[in-house]
């Protein structure tokens, strides 16, 4: 299941490789959410680490993103981590996540209201 949300870039982390096989770049965004800000860090991961490079602190951008956890043992208990995994990243005046580039907006509505029950076919 995916999110999105829009927010202002707070900081950019330089990328990091983790492993030999995986490596990541951290990012954090604002969002204003009533009286109190959040700051909400996020992760790209190995091929999208590059997504956020068009951008700069400042920018309003568009993420869509994955909640994602996992359990980790470390001496004899469980503890669990969640990662916000952003999979997309758009300028926040760039089409919605529903929307292509070909979408048509529907047509207005008739001027002078109702066109008497008529079908146009």
């Amino acid at each position: 299941m995916s999110f999105e949300t829009r927010g202002k870039i707070e900081v950019i982390y330089p990328e990091q490789q983790i492993s030999e096989k995986f490596k990541k770049r951290e990012f954090v965004i604002e969002i204003q959410d009533g009286m109190y800000p959040q700051f909400i860090k996020m992760q790209l991961t190995q091929d999208r680490c590059s997504l956020i490079d068009g951008f700069q602190v400042g920018d309003q951008i568009n993420v869509t993103f994955d909640l994602k956890g996992r359990p980790f043992q470390k001496d004899g208990k469980t503890m669990y981590f969640t990662n916000v995994e952003a999979w997309r990243v758009s300028g926040a005046d760039a089409p919605s996540a529903g929307s292509t580039p070909g979408d048509v907006p529907p047509p207005p509505p008739p001027v002078g209201g109702d066109v008497g029950g008529e079908l146009p076919f």
